[in-house]
C-alpha cells in the first residue's frame, strides 16, 4: 500500500536527494496521517464518551495531538524545501530538525495531561462502561497505527529523514499503548478490578518515552552530530584514491540535514608546485560535488619526501605517540635546526573519547622524545579529530 501511494503521488521519487522529491515525501506521509488519526480519534472519542472510559477518550485525544504533529512535519518539509538564501547561505533543511522537535514536545505535553487526568481517576474511581464497541475500534486503531509506523518508517529510512523517524516512533509507541487500554478493558469487564486509571498512567509512560527518546535524538542532530563512521571512511578513500595525495587529516564534517559540509587537509610532495598543488585541491572538490552530496574544501599540506633526517625524526615520534595511544596519529611534521637545539614541530590526533586531555598528552610527547636524546626540541600541537 505504502509503494502505491509514493508511486501515485511522488513524482521522481527514486530522487530523494532533491529538495522537492523529499518535500513531496513529508506531505504525503503528513496528509495520510492527518486523515487516519482524524478517523481514530473521532471514533475514539465518541465511544469513550458513551461509556465513560477515560482510557479511551485520552487515547482517542492522543490521536488528535498526532494530527498537530502530522501538521507540523508538513510544514517543516515545506520549508526545508527552500533553497538557500542570504539570511540562510546554508539552505533551509534543518527545518526538518525543528519540526521533530517540535512533534516531540506535543507528544510530552500529551503524556503529561494524560498522566495527571489518570493519577485523578486512580484517586476518584469511576467505573467505566464496556463495549464491544470500544474493543473493536482499539483494535482497529492498533492496526491501523502499525501500519502508519511501518509506513511512516519505509519513508523516513529512503529519504533519511528524523522528522518521518519521529513519525514512526510515535506511530508505534501509540499502537502499544492503545494496546495496553483494550487490556485494561477487558480485565476490568471480566473482574473487579477497575484498571482504567492505571492503563491511563501506563499510556502516558509509553508516550512520554518515546517523546524523550525524539528529543535526545533530535537535540543530537542541531547540536552538531558526528558524522558516522561510514561517511568518515567514505571521505578518506575518495579523497586518497587521488594519485597525487600522500595523506590526509583535519577532517571536518558539519550536516545542514541531507547535506553536508567538509573540509579536509591533503598532504602532498612539498616538491610539488604551488599551481599544481591548487589544480590537485580544484580537483577534489569539483570531483566531490559532482558524484556526491559533500561540499568539500580542500587545503594542501606540503611535507618533504625522501628526507632522511626528517624521515628518521618522524618515525621516532609517531612511535612515541603511538606507545602512549595507539589510536593516536601525528601529521604537519617538520624539522627546524636551531643553533643549540633540534626543533620538531608537529600536530598530534587524538580521538575525541581519549581519557587523556590535551595538556596531559602534550606534557608526556614531550618528556618521552627529551628523555631520546635531550638536544629535541618537541614543539606539538594536541588537537582531537575525527577517527
Amino acid at each position: 500500500m505504502g509503494k502505491l501511494l509514493v508511486k501515485l503521488f511522488i513524482k521522481d521519487a527514486d530522487d530523494v536527494d532533491s529538495p522537492k522529491v523529499r518535500a513531496a515525501y513529508g506531505t504525503l506521509a503528513g496528509v495520510v496521517g492527518i486523515i487516519l488519526n482524524v478517523l481514530l480519534a473521532t471514533a475514539k472519542i465518541v465511544v469513550g464518551a458513551l461509556t465513560g472510559a477515560l482510557s479511551v477518550t485520552a487515547d482517542g485525544f492522543n490521536n488528535l495531538t498526532d494530527c498537530g504533529s502530522n501538521v507540523v512535519s508538513v510544514i517543516g518539509f515545506k520549508v526545508a524545501e527552500k533553497p538557500a538564501d542570504k539570511e540562510h547561505p546554508y539552505g533551509h533543511q534543518r527545518m526538518e530538525y525543528v519540526a521533530a522537535m517540535i512533534v516531540a514536545f506535543i507528544v510530552l505535553v500529551v503524556a503529561v495531561e494524560l498522566a495527571v487526568e489518570s493519577v485523578g481517576k486512580l484517586i476518584e474511581p469511576e467505573k467505566s462502561e464496556f463495549s464491544i464497541a470500544a474493543v473493536i475500534v482499539l483494535g482497529a486503531s492498533v492496526l491501523v497505527k502499525l501500519w502508519m509506523f511501518f509506513f511512516n518508517r519505509c519513508l523516513a529510512k529512503r529519504i533519511s529523514s528524523p522528522a518521518l523517524k519521529a513519525t514512526a516512533t510515535d506511530s508505534i509507541s501509540d499502537s502499544a499503548a492503545t494496546l495496553a487500554v483494550i487490556v485494561a478493558l477487558i480485565i476490568s469487564h471480566f473482574t473487579s478490578v477497575d484498571l482504567d486509571g492505571v492503563m491511563g498512567l501506563l499510556v502516558a509512560v509509553l508516550i512520554a518515552v518515546a517523546g524523550i527518546g525524539i528529543f535526545r535524538t533530535t537535540l543530537s542532530r542541531l547540536l552538531g552530530e558526528a558524522p558516522s563512521q561510514e561517511v568518515v571512511q567514505g571521505i578518506k578513500d575518495r579523497v586518497t584514491g587521488f594519485r597525487d595525495v600522500l595523506g590526509l587529516h583535519d577532517l571536518n564534517v558539519h550536516s545542514y540535514g541531507k547535506k553536508l559540509y567538509a573540509s579536509v587537509h591533503v598532504e602532498v610532495d612539498s616538491r610539488m608546485s604551488i599551481n599544481d598543488g591548487h589544480e590537485l585541491a580544484d580537483e577534489i572538490e569539483r570531483d566531490f560535488a559532482a558524484n556526491t552530496e559533500i561540499v568539500m574544501v580542500v587545503h594542501v599540506d606540503p611535507i618533504a619526501v625522501d628526507d632522511p633526517v626528517a624521515d628518521r625524526y618522524r618515525e621516532m615520534t609517531l612511535g612515541v605517540v603511538r606507545a602512549i595511544d595507539p589510536a593516536y596519529g601525528i601529521h604537519d611534521f617538520r624539522v627546524v635546526n636551531g643553533v643549540s637545539r633540534i626543533n620538531l614541530i608537529f600536530d598530534v590526533a587524538i580521538p575525541y573519547d581519549g581519557k587523556l586531555t590535551e595538556q596531559e598528552v602534550e606534557a608526556r610527547v614531550k618528556d618521552a622524545i627529551t628523555a631520546i636524546d635531550p638536544k629535541l626540541n618537541p614543539m606539538p600541537t594536541v588537537e582531537r579529530q575525527l577517527s
